[in-house]
């Protein structure tokens, strides 16, 4: 696509898969994408990774959806035009959205520079539209320069499934040769592994069933779990007990069956959103000062960290694509459990 330095851009066409109502469905629309205001980009979106969170659009169970809705919130493009204010980001450029899709400014968690517990996050593919379509248009302030090194597949579920694990890991405390372990090797958990491997952590990586292993092995955990076959906290306590248990599974009965494996001031660091309440006895937390808590990926500015880091490092995701004409399929799959271990949807 040649693209040129207008900073204003005619109004374009483009096919999108959107989401008329609460458990409506997806449905192919042709809409028109605008001229982005002052302060935004408009993207020729090239990828888009499909995420378990997209189902909060279908079924309406995330708060202030903005209906009808695109969903998809991992988002590579290339921008094809800019708004007036724009400084950082110009035409041309290769850039990816994720959950962080700008912020207030003027709420508490702003005021604090904690940009992510924006009180008004923006969300694309939740409270503006988001990737599941040709053209989208997002704030400067959401866009995340993609390096050369990294190919636009692979770098979209990297907007989301990359930086909310590798945000969590670099920010648990958690220092080079402690025991870390990755619950479930899933989308988030097969970069979980590679990140706590990379991080310089002893990684244990947690999943059911003996298949899993030799993947986790070769992902980088010196040690594997089965939690159909074997006691985690057990299995953990041989270990010294953990200092972190990422928990990428949405399964709070997994999540519970690991806190007793917790090592002194251990933490479970929750990245993957269950809706079950997690029965945890409060003594097993006083005995150690082991703490629960969770993790709501990045900011623009913590991706682009991600993305640099993968590339120096070699970490990737495994994915699978679809072209757009086949986005239902790609959302089914990752639904199913089936996708291994991220689906994307590209555009040509």
């Amino acid at each position: 696509m040649s693209v040129t330095t207008t900073q204003v851009a005619k109004e374009v066409k483009a096919r999108s898969a959107s989401v008329a109502k609460p458990k409506a469905g997806l449905n192919l629309i042709e809409n028109t994408i605008g001229q982005p205001k002052a302060n935004e980009v408009r993207l020729k979106v090239e990828a888009c990774g499909v995420c378990h969170s997209d189902s909060f659009a279908l079924e309406g169970t995330f708060p202030n959806a903005h209906y009808p809705l695109v969903p998809g919130h991992e988002i590579v493009g290339i921008v094809d035009s800019v708004g007036t204010d724009v400084k950082r980001i110009k035409p041309g450029d290769r850039v990816g959205v994720g959950w962080f899709g700008g912020n207030c400014g003027h709420c508490l968690g702003c005021r604090q520079g904690d940009f992510i517990c924006c009180s008004e996050l923006e969300i694309p593919g939740i409270t503006r539209n988001g990737g599941y379509s040709e053209y989208a248009v997002f704030a400067e302030s959401a866009c995340a320069i993609v390096p050369k090194g990294l190919k636009t597949t692979e770098a979209a579920p990297l907007m989301c499934a990359g930086v909310t694990t590798f945000n969590a890991l670099r920010h648990s405390g958690a220092k080079p040769g402690d025991v870390v372990a990755v619950l479930g090797i899933g989308g988030l958990g097969h970069l979980g592994v590679q990140f706590a491997n990379k991080m310089g952590f002893h990684t244990v990586a947690i999943a059911r069933g003996e298949d899993k292993k030799a993947l986790a092995l070769k992902l980088g955990a010196a040690v594997y779990i089965d939690s159909e076959k074997q006691d985690i906290a057990a299995e953990l306590n041989k270990l010294g007990g953990a200092r972190v248990v990422l928990a990428t599974a949405t399964s709070t009965k997994a999540m519970t069956a690991c806190v007793g494996g917790l090592g002194i001031e251990g933490k479970l660091l929750i990245v993957g959103a269950g809706m079950d309440p997690l029965n945890v006895l409060p003594v097993q937390l006083i005995s150690k000062r082991n703490s629960i808590s969770g993790w709501p990926s990045g900011t623009a500015r913590d991706s682009e960290e991600c993305l640099e880091f993968c590339e120096l490092t070699g970490i990737r995701p495994m994915i699978e694509t679809f072209t757009f004409d086949k986005f239902q399929e790609a959302y089914d799959r990752m639904m199913s459990g089936k996708a291994r271990f991220r689906a994307v949807i590209t555009f040509g």
